[in-house]
């Protein structure tokens, strides 16, 4: 018999790829020489790194990436009790359109690592954010 999973499920699935990327991020800040699989690898340093300015712009990339995670949480049930309201229903909604705007991005990309793993990635966030959008709090 097929099972039918829950939002809260799905946003939690939606979170632990946001994490997952949010760490990719934080790496990139910290120095990690893959440089060439973000910014559509037009940035990258000869060591493989990021240049600082673009260093800076993974610590901002990571921690929205964490906001949008505790956004489809609260948005699916998983966590508080506000997923319901407004301000958090308009707010998934951007994300679905942010997101599928980075799958149009990372499709640009240099590399076949942002062009395939990550736009792949930013597919199935687009797909997992607009289930859970849809049907709110579990």
């Amino acid at each position: 018999m097929l099972r039918v999973m829950d939002a809260a499920t799905v946003a939690i699935a939606a979170a632990v790829l946001f994490g997952a990327i949010a760490l990719f991020q934080v790496a990139l800040a910290l120095g990690a020489p893959w440089g060439s699989f973000a910014y559509g690898g037009r940035v990258v340093r000869d060591d493989g790194t990021l240049p600082p300015t673009y260093r800076l712009s993974s610590v901002f990339a990571a921690a929205l990436l964490v906001l949008f995670a505790v956004v489809i949480l609260v948005r699916g049930g998983a966590i508080g009790t506000s997923g319901d309201s407004t301000l958090v229903m308009v707010m998934s909604w951007v994300i679905v359109a942010f997101m599928a705007i980075n799958t149009a991005t990372n499709l640009m990309g240099k590399h076949w690592v942002e062009r395939y793993l990550f736009a792949g990635m930013a597919v199935v966030l687009v797909a997992l954010c607009s289930i859970v959008a849809l049907a709110g709090p579990s």
